[in-house]
């Protein structure tokens, strides 16, 4: 996951390195600055020193640092696999997976799964990031759907231009609370890392990325609303920070602030239930499944009461 911190005034005149260790306390600060002199880390896209003192509004960028030492192990996890041909794989990931291994969270991955299926010879590796082969998008440990996986570095770069330019069309199925009373509708902010909460993203006045969600009611409930949603952006969590945004935060999100539903979930209930693309033969393929088990029991519950 690419990072994006925007210098304020309390981390002015700080070393990149120590503002770095902040972020990633867990690592050792020898290896924040192996990172950094590798060129993993941009201050306004340029690359700077250990010790270059950080001014305000810099634009420090970065991927997730890991430990070199960690090997990620191939598993036999079973893959629901939609779509698949030469260069490009669709798969269906289940809720509580993480899309790739972390400092912390090394098996049971959907990366653990893919390598054993594919071995790492057959899955792309752009930008020689072998904690995420072929991943060219990610969801949320609990957001359940569709996920591309390129096999070749032509695809990934394929692939990504198409989210880059917003030709790919990505769609999620919601349950949010409160009722929304147009039935069509987009939300657009600056989106950035949340200043006093670091594990949570947040819409920003100023200096943020920009952010653009649509949405579409699907069915009314009292006091909830099933909607759908699509991502013109791709920011973390941008779905789940633009409903809380809007006062309608998904239901049994507890990160953003949704109250506890009356039906048990895997925390929030969204799902990316459509997937549509241009593969490399110039083909169009759309993918869509049907809701999974959180979203189903819900709707089953919401309906029951109307």
């Amino acid at each position: 996951m690419m990072n994006e911190y925007i210098i304020t005034e309390e981390n002015v005149n700080k070393r990149l390195d120590v503002f770095l260790n902040e972020i990633y306390t867990n690592l050792s600060r020898s290896n924040i600055q192996k990172n950094i002199k590798n060129g993993f880390v941009k201050v306004n896209n340029k690359i700077e020193k250990s010790s270059y003192k950080l001014k305000l509004n810099n634009i420090v960028n970065f991927n997730d640092f890991y430990n070199e030492e960690i090997e990620i192990e191939p598993q036999d996890i079973d893959l629901d696999i939609k779509y698949e041909d030469a260069e490009i794989v669709v798969i269906n990931k289940p809720k509580n997976m993480l899309t790739h291994p972390t400092l912390t969270e090394k098996k049971d991955t959907l990366v653990n799964g893919l390598l054993y299926k594919y071995g790492e010879k057959s899955l792309c590796n752009c930008n020689n990031d072998k904690y995420r082969p072929g991943i060219v998008h990610r969801l949320d440990r609990n957001t359940s759907g569709l996920l591309l996986i390129a096999k070749t570095n032509q695809a990934y770069e394929f692939l990504t231009k198409q989210i880059k330019d917003k030709t790919a069309i990505r769609k999620y199925k919601a349950i949010v609370e409160g009722v929304i009373e147009n039935d069509f509708g987009e939300i657009k902010t600056l989106f950035g890392r949340d200043k006093k909460h670091k594990e949570k993203m947040a819409v920003l006045e100023q200096n943020g990325k920009e952010a653009i969600t649509f949405y579409k009611v699907l069915e009314r409930f009292k006091n909830y609303t099933f909607i759908e949603y699509e991502l013109k952006t791709g920011r973390t969590h941008q779905i789940r920070v633009h409903s809380k945004y809007i006062n309608h935060p998904i239901v049994n999100d507890s990160l953003y602030g949704a109250k506890k539903f009356k039906v048990k979930t895997k925390e929030q209930v969204l799902q990316a239930y459509f997937l549509c693309f241009m593969n490399l033969n110039n083909k169009r393929i759309e993918i869509k499944i049907s809701e999974d088990e959180d979203l189903g029991k819900v709707l089953r519950y919401l309906r029951s009461k109307k």
